[in-house]
């Protein structure tokens, strides 16, 4: 189901790619950003509110807020201001090529920092599917590093940084991770719209733009959130950077845009990618330390025994303890499974 929810947010996420391309005909750049952020986030808080509060999802806890503080500072306040910065200095073909380096970082730092298991079937992966964003990002000119180019590079680390922090409370309700991103992401872009054009966009338009961020921002990065919770920040990653490829082919029905060796190319590498990952089986003989945590369960997951006054019956969060164990079977690196590996 994880890699469902993957894939389920790249075509969300996809749909911003000929969708955006329309509205840039009447929007700047700045004012879609930020439309879509606050989209996002406005859309998910209403939903939260008038849903009921998502009762069999975990709430925020103090431990959480520093990766919450985190997040909303790499991707929603440095990443775009970086970006948006880079993107006068350098041309759209070395930023297009740039951005694709996010999936790479988000491995790197989440292998490396935070010991998810990466191994080599999964490093091929990542390898194709970055190359494949590249062949449809090619241009022809190549990548000159710029200072604008750098600072292209530095907002896909901090998103990379954003990603892996998310995954660290990503066992927490989604809807209201993603509506924090949503709003801190609107107010920061809409600052830097405000103050790059002191004009505020067409009504009609705006609309759209605030439409399009709740479903291509804020149910993608919901989905991408529940992803990252079963597979992990890096695996998670490399299934989402299959947009650029859904986007591209999203942009030929809709927009009528020619097909390309290009996107045939990185389709072919990123099919190759997608079938090393679906057939990967990683299991062995691991310890769980003790642990306490609060999060969305069922106990018919194998890790999951405690005892209730009632039956648990389905999906329910609340606090719960997690004994010292030793067994051994196929898993993911989820939040039970973050151990290390020789």
């Amino acid at each position: 189901m994880s890699y469902a929810f993957a894939l389920a947010a790249a075509l969300l996420f996809a749909v911003s790619v000929p969708a955006g391309k329309l509205l840039l005909w009447y929007l700047k750049p700045f004012e879609l950003s930020s439309l879509c952020y606050l989209g996002s986030g406005v859309g998910l808080l209403a939903w939260h509110l008038f849903s009921g509060g998502g009762r069999a999802e975990a709430s925020l806890e103090r431990r959480d807020l520093p990766y919450v503080w985190g997040f909303v500072l790499a991707g929603g306040v440095l990443a775009p201001l970086l970006l948006f910065t880079g993107l006068n200095l350098t041309s759209s073909s070395s930023v297009s090529i740039l951005l694709n380096f996010e999936l790479v970082f988000t491995s790197l730092i989440a292998v490396v920092i935070f010991r998810e298991h990466g191994g080599v079937r999964f490093w091929a992966a990542a390898a194709l599917i970055t190359a494949g964003a590249c062949a449809l990002s090619w241009e022809g000119g190549g990548v000159n590093f710029t200072p604008g180019a750098l600072l292209v590079l530095a907002s896909s680390l901090f998103w990379a940084v954003d990603n892996n922090l998310t995954a660290r409370v990503s066992i927490k309700n989604p809807v209201v991770l993603a509506a924090i991103k949503g709003l801190a992401g609107g107010a920061i872009n809409g600052g830097l719209a405000f103050y790059s054009y002191g004009t505020l966009p067409p009504l009609k338009f705006a609309l759209a733009a605030l439409a399009l961020g709740l479903v291509s921002y804020g149910v993608s990065l919901v989905f991408f959130i529940l992803a990252m919770r079963g597979l992990g920040a890096s695996r998670a990653g490399a299934f989402f950077g299959a947009y650029p490829f859904i986007g591209a082919m999203l942009s030929v029905i809709a927009l009528g845009e020619p097909v390309t060796a290009r996107l045939l190319a990185g389709g072919g590498l990123m099919l190759a990618a997608f079938l090393a990952l679906a057939f990967e089986r990683h299991g062995h003989a691991h310890r769980h330390d003790p642990l306490v945590h609060d999060h969305a369960h069922t106990h018919g997951d194998g890790h999951h025994g405690h005892k209730h006054e009632g039956a648990a019956a389905g999906q329910h969060a609340h606090p719960h303890s997690h004994g010292s164990v030793d067994h051994t079977h196929p898993h993911l690196p989820d939040a039970h499974h973050r151990h290390g590996h020789n």
